[in-house]
């Protein structure tokens, strides 16, 4: 999946070097390609650790308003790299132990970015890749995207991915797709809660080049702090300690450099600073 070069596009230099990982920046958005085509971009240990650095970075890089990750080749992410698991079948339980914690890390390092993350998914999406999807705040899945949470069927449990995709299906669906591990289509995906939006695979991109012009309007900083307001809500009781906390928090962003700027660029009827100038980016070709 290559991006086009356009006077506003930049290619990072690696920042650690990247064998699997392609970061390519357009007009604020960052884009992460999971570029292990040849084994339908699964994972290794050292692609997790990729992973993990890139999204890390992106999220300290104060020009990138949103990121998008999509995968190289024909899968989104077929979850785990089979000479992986040879690997891990050797290995004693302090060795398991430390490699399911790196891709816990990777999971939560992206679940917990401060700014908008977008899951462009076409063909496969198993086991870790539908963890990826969940982790991401909006998921756009072409039609013939197809998915499963297949672990059992190995004789193992989709443990690390369980907290994400738990959270975006719902207990009830869990119980039936971590045990059955069959496969599902984007239809059912996005009848479960896992995926926002399904398209034709021609419209994907122009899709997601609809939502992050959206989300381009919007001040970054109160992107994050919905980010973080959702994290304190979510499945808490309603109660007193909740209703001031809420009343807090909009207090702290009303009083703050771009709450201010907000409500000014209303009243006064123009484009907050934040609002680029140029058109929404657009996403990669590709898939």
């Amino acid at each position: 999946m290559a991006a086009k070069k356009t006077p506003s596009t930049r290619k990072r230099s690696a920042r650690p070097a990247m064998q699997f990982v392609e970061v390519t920046e357009r007009n604020a958005v960052a884009i992460v390609i999971l570029n292990r085509p040849d084994v339908h971009n699964a994972f290794n240990a050292a692609f997790i650790g990729e992973l993990t650095a890139t999204f890390a970075a992106l999220d300290a890089d104060a020009a990138v308003r949103a990121v998008v990750i999509a995968g190289a080749g024909t899968s989104f992410c077929a979850g785990a790299d089979l000479n992986w698991m040879r690997a891990m079948a050797g290995y004693s339980r302090a060795q398991n132990l430390a490699d399911a914690q790196a891709l816990a890390a990777m999971l939560r390092t992206l679940n917990g970015m401060t700014k908008p993350t977008i899951a462009r998914v076409h063909g496969a999406a198993m086991g870790g890749g539908v963890g990826l999807v969940a982790c991401c705040d909006i998921a756009i899945a072409a039609q013939e995207a197809t998915f499963a949470l297949s672990e059992a069927r190995l004789g193992l449990i989709p443990a690390t991915i369980a907290p994400y995709v738990i959270e975006a299906i719902g207990t009830r669906y869990a119980r039936r797709y971590f045990l059955t591990a069959e496969r599902f289509d984007a239809a059912e995906a996005y009848r479960i809660g896992l995926v926002h939006d399904i398209v034709r695979q021609a419209d994907l991109d122009g899709r997601i080049n609809e939502v992050l012009g959206m989300l381009l309007q919007a001040g970054p900083n109160a992107q994050a702090e919905c980010k973080t307001l959702i994290r304190h809500v979510s499945q808490r009781p309603i109660d007193a300690q909740v209703i001031a906390g809420t009343a807090r928090h909009i207090a702290d962003v009303r009083v703050s450099p771009e709450g201010k700027e907000g409500i000014a660029a209303f009243l006064g009827k123009r484009k907050a600073a934040w609002v680029p100038a140029d058109p929404p980016p657009e996403a990669p070709d590709g898939g």
